[in-house]
């Protein structure tokens, strides 16, 4: 597994990571046994960077984790996410003393003093202009509560006035051939002060794949059923904000691209990868066949201009009009 530098926390981690949404809640029913083994399967593969929130689950994602490590030798590092637990989620609840509740919780279910990365969970906009969300920030680290800190974000513009505060180690956004929009000028900015990105939702939930219809039904208890047009959380994090039937069009013009050998995703993953502004990648899964796969990914060839044009032509025809302006 190749490393790269997560900007200037001074940790090179694995190009591939693993997310671990789908191990705590909102992907359908998934077992304790189903959620560890992905785990186990991702350490197995050389993963060594394991992003979670405490909300996954109410926390079930974060101990599977703690259960997990406590059984191997490996130390991933492992970064969790917090503020969502906040009713209502407003920027005034983004307190000093709600945060250092939250990373207390998290430690306790990590099983650890201090945690690896804290990443404010996508917080109200206005968040990003407050210092003292920031300054509450830096008073945990000197605590020994966490080690270092960023954010994860839903906009190009909530990113680029998040790595104006010194302090934020990494970003954490979507990106992926149906949402281009953090490579022109995101990646440049924060390449130029040293962020870590770190990237989300790579597969677009499982678009990317390969394997989605239009006409498919999904769980009552997965997101990518009640959350289409942003009715529990921002739509974007669901399908990558594409509706669905342009995304599986989309698809259909992206197979002639994937070259042979390769699936789907393992193509997106790599063209992901072809951006080296990108610190990691963290799709998910509980299939621990497909988190090979994931893995593998990195070991394709770079996309060569011919593609990367076809994946832009793709975006522009299916994809912009919709998506592109919102985030």
């Amino acid at each position: 597994m190749r490393q790269r530098p997560l900007g200037r926390t001074g940790w090179t981690v694995s190009e591939i990571g693993l997310g671990t949404w789908q191990v705590g809640s909102d992907w359908g029913e998934v077992s304790d046994e189903e959620g560890r083994s992905a785990i186990h399967a991702a350490l197995d593969a050389g993963v060594d960077f394991i992003d979670t929130a405490d909300v996954y689950g109410d926390g079930r994602s974060e101990r599977h984790i703690a259960a997990v490590l406590e059984e191997r030798e490996e130390e991933p590092v492992v970064a969790t996410k917090a503020g969502r637990r906040l009713s209502p989620h407003e920027v005034e609840g983004y307190t000093e003393d709600n945060l250092r509740t939250f990373v207390d919780r998290s430690r306790e279910n990590l099983a650890v003093e201090t945690i690896d990365l804290l990443q404010l969970h996508c917080p109200p906009t206005e968040a990003y202009y407050r210092p003292a969300v920031f300054h509450a920030l830096e008073s945990l680290a000197d605590e020994g509560r966490i080690d270092e800190y960023g954010v994860s974000v839903e906009t190009v513009e909530e990113g680029l006035k998040a790595i104006e505060y010194p302090g934020v180690q990494t970003v954490q956004m979507i990106f992926n051939p149906f949402r281009q929009r953090p490579a022109e000028l995101f990646f440049r900015e924060a390449k130029r002060r040293d962020v870590g990105v770190i990237v989300r939702v790579p597969l677009a939930s499982g678009l990317l794949t390969g394997t989605i219809d239009a006409d498919d039904e999904f769980a009552e208890d997965d997101h990518r059923n009640y959350n289409r047009e942003g009715e529990a959380f921002d739509r974007g994090e669901t399908f990558a904000g594409v509706p669905l039937e342009d995304g599986v069009e989309a698809v259909e013009e992206l197979r002639p691209v994937v070259p042979e050998g390769a699936t789907m995703a393992q193509f997106a993953l790599r063209w992901i990868l072809s951006f080296d502004a990108v610190s990691t990648v963290i799709p998910g899964s509980t299939n621990p066949e497909h988190i090979r796969q994931n893995v593998e990914a990195a070991d394709l060839p770079a996309p060569d201009d011919a593609q990367h044009r076809a994946v832009r032509d793709v975006y522009d025809h299916h994809v912009v009009p919709a998506v592109h302006h919102r985030w």
